[in-house]
């Protein structure tokens, strides 16, 4: 599991844009809908056995949001595609704070 520390995440007019960690090196965040179908792209490989990996976006207590994405490859930033991720968001942007990859 890959866990991302969310350090700043701000609206914009359809999509979220901010910063996260991940074992101490900075990585730019991206998530919006799903205009180009359902998307994760990470900014490093990963060779996961499945194509479909779960995507978690969590806060204090009990919060959270996960849906099913297709390991799209490389990117310079994180980048999720996910119309559940993105609305949750719209309603609980400033209390998420941890990005979660799960893959085999």
């Amino acid at each position: 599991m890959l866990s991302f520390k969310i350090t700043k995440l701000d609206i914009f007019q359809s999509y979220f844009f901010g910063e996260t960690e991940f074992r101490s090196d900075k990585y730019k965040v991206n998530i919006q809908n799903q205009r180009r179908g359902k998307v994760l792209k990470l900014p490093f490989e990963i060779k996961p056995k499945t194509e479909k990996i779960v995507v978690r976006v969590s806060g204090e207590g009990d919060l959270f949001i996960e849906d099913y994405l297709p390991y799209k490859g490389e990117s310079e930033w994180l980048e999720i595609d996910s119309d559940e991720i993105t609305y949750f968001l719209a309603d609980h942007q400033d209390q998420c704070d941890t990005i979660e990859i799960m893959y085999e």
